[in-house]
């Protein structure tokens, strides 16, 4: 109990370190690394076994790997004067990831936190790669790499396809091609069950590393170790590895030009003859009939013409590749920089607005303690009304903005469905207009001049006529009657043209008091600022009579210019806004009398020498 209330203490110690203190990143890596140190250092001479476990999972649970992963996943610019403390915090989160106990939260542990570890493992890896003076830390961080895949060995997928695996396989330096395949016969060498437990996608991926080697490569040592590399995998995987071979075709002619006489010939030889029996194997199993044994040899042969001519762009093809490559991971790098740049600098003007108003409250609070306490209480209060009348400046100030361009808007709205329904009407009307000219019967001749009416048909026809009146009575009325009829009509056309009247002059007052009301914003939109107006801008805003000459000659400028417009224009509504240059040729036309735009607006205080 004494030994786990050590542990507890030496943890938590370390986390309040790292959450509570402010520190750089090269402080946060030497306390990481000083403290998994002695942690590790004391688990480490018990005898207990189980206390370095537990020591493990304490750290996990409190986050300090966790923190550890951070630092190993930042950018390399910020890492690029620490790669060495680096390397080693990257070797000691490798070790507290090896023996942890997660408890209830396993399969975090195993889906999240170590894909995690492993990324930023590689990723510190692939940095360090770039850097000629940094190989021996290099070959620190790949054992890392190894030492985690050989505890847990569900990572091996993950490692094969990452991206920053890729890029370590793609260097063209031999040192590095030679430890990313003693990486793998390491971990195959330690464990003997590490190949059994992969699935046939991750053999066949590290299957494809060896071969790539082999076809890349042309160091001995690289070659060698590929070699023995597959050597192992198929001494594991017994006849599971056969029907992956055969999926290299021309491996084993390959093997027999390019890599004999290296030194290792009997390891070529065994490599030739097992891919060989695989495809003896195999072609015992499927071969039943002439027909299917003549096909495989046509199979065969066109194959192997297609890796031969595979094998001679192989150069060409893996360099084009790799310069695409590296092209589009440069893009990608440049725009990660370039956002990450952007988040710190958003970053620094908040910490620099928090630390002008820590600065303002505070020099605040210093003048408060300059003054009497007496006075105090009014300043505060001064504060809080000045404050007051701020906010309500900036609310009527938006309220009233929002008002006007709801009014506009209300306004042209107003307008558009105004124009929209005439457009309709005069359609409708035209359509209508059309619909009962083609239904009207056509008028029918006048009888008289007909040819063939005779005398008799003529008599016939008068005595049917007098008939008709006589039957049918005339409704004339006395002219006593037309002349009511007539005063009536009068009365009733005098009495609705004096409505008109009367509804036209309160049109005229409503357009003129919207006008009135337009001019009235203009004017205090376009106002000047009160610390320069002057005794005319003032009186300019006491008498409005200016603003209405400017008004009313833009109207008068407006009825002008619609005069001068074609016919077809006139069919619509007149044209409120006409172009500087329509009211420029306007006014050179009128000899300087047009006073109308801009200049007119800006002009409206003195016109023709009157001081308005």
């Amino acid at each position: 109990m004494e030994q786990v209330e050590k542990d507890e203490v030496l943890v938590s110690e370390l986390k309040r370190q790292l959450e509570g203190e402010d520190m750089n990143l090269q402080q946060k890596v030497n306390l990481l690394n000083n403290g998994l140190n002695r942690c590790l250092n004391v688990a480490a001479v018990q005898t207990d076994s189980s206390v370095l476990t537990r020591l493990k999972s304490r750290l996990y649970q409190s986050g300090v790997l966790g923190h550890c992963v951070l630092v190993l996943s930042l950018h390399p610019r910020r890492l690029q004067d620490i790669w060495s403390s680096a390397a080693m915090l990257a070797q000691l989160t490798s070790s507290c990831c090896v023996g942890v106990d997660p408890g209830e939260h396993s399969k975090t542990f195993h889906r999240l936190f170590l894909p995690s570890v492993m990324d930023g493992l590689l990723s510190l890896a692939s940095q360090l790669m770039r850097q000629a003076e940094c190989m021996s830390l290099f070959r620190k961080v790949m054992d890392s790499v190894g030492w985690l895949l050989r505890a847990h060995t569900q990572l091996t997928t993950q490692v094969l396809t990452s991206v920053h695996y890729e890029q370590i396989q793609m260097c063209d330096d031999v040192t590095v091609c030679l430890l990313c395949v003693q990486l793998w016969i390491q971990t195959c060498t330690a464990s003997s069950d590490f190949l059994t437990g992969l699935s046939d996608d991750s053999v066949l991926l590290l299957l494809n590393e060896a071969v790539s080697q082999l076809a890349v490569s042309s160091d001995s040592a690289v070659g060698g170790a590929s070699i023995k590399l597959i050597l192992l995998m198929a001494s594991q995987l017994d006849l599971r590895l056969h029907p992956l071979l055969l999926q290299f075709g021309g491996l084993d002619s390959l093997l027999d030009k390019d890599w004999r006489g290296r030194g290792f010939d009997q390891d070529v030889d065994q490599l030739i003859a097992l891919i060989q029996s695989s495809r003896g194997r195999k072609s015992q199993s499927q071969v039943s009939t002439e027909h299917v044994r003549a096909a495989c040899v046509i199979q065969a042969a066109w194959r192997s013409y297609q890796t031969r001519r595979r094998v001679k762009s192989l150069n060409r093809a893996v360099g084009t590749l790799q310069r695409r490559y590296r092209t589009r991971r440069r893009q990608q790098q440049q725009q990660q920089e370039a956002q990450q740049w952007e988040e710190e600098l958003k970053y620094q003007v908040c910490v620099r607005r928090q630390q002008a108003r820590r600065e303002f409250h505070q020099k605040q609070r210093q003048l408060l303690q300059l003054l009497p306490p007496d006075q105090v209480q009014s300043y505060l209060q001064e504060c809080e009304r000045r404050a007051a009348v701020v906010v309500q400046s900036f609310w009527r100030g938006f309220r009233e903005r929002r008002r006007y361009k709801d009014t506009r808007h209300t306004l042209r709205h107003t307008r558009a469905q105004q124009q929209a329904a005439r457009i309709l009407q005069r359609a409708v009307q035209r359509f209508l207009q059309k619909r009962r000219a083609a239904k009207c019967p056509p008028v029918t001749p006048f009888w008289i001049g007909q040819k063939g009416l005779t005398d008799s048909r003529r008599a016939e026809l008068q005595r049917q006529v007098d008939e008709y009146i006589t039957a049918h009575p005339s409704s004339r009325v006395s002219p006593e009657e037309c002349e009511r009829l007539h005063k009536e009509a009068q009365q009733l056309l005098l009495t609705e043209l004096q409505r008109a009247e009367q509804q036209r002059r309160e049109e005229q007052r409503l357009e003129a008091l919207l006008a009135h009301t337009h001019t009235q914003l203009e004017m205090l939109r376009d106002a000047p600022p009160l610390s320069v107006v002057t005794a005319t801008d003032a009186d300019s805003f006491l008498s409005p009579s200016g603003p209405i000459a400017v008004r009313a000659r833009d109207a008068h400028n407006a009825l002008l210019q619609a005069n001068r417009m074609p016919w077809w224009r006139t069919l619509g509504d007149m044209v409120d806004n006409f172009s500087p240059a329509l009211l420029e040729e306007l006014e050179a036309e009128l000899g300087g009398l047009y006073v109308g735009g801009s200049q007119g607006v800006s002009r409206y205080t003195e016109v023709d020498g009157i001081n308005l």
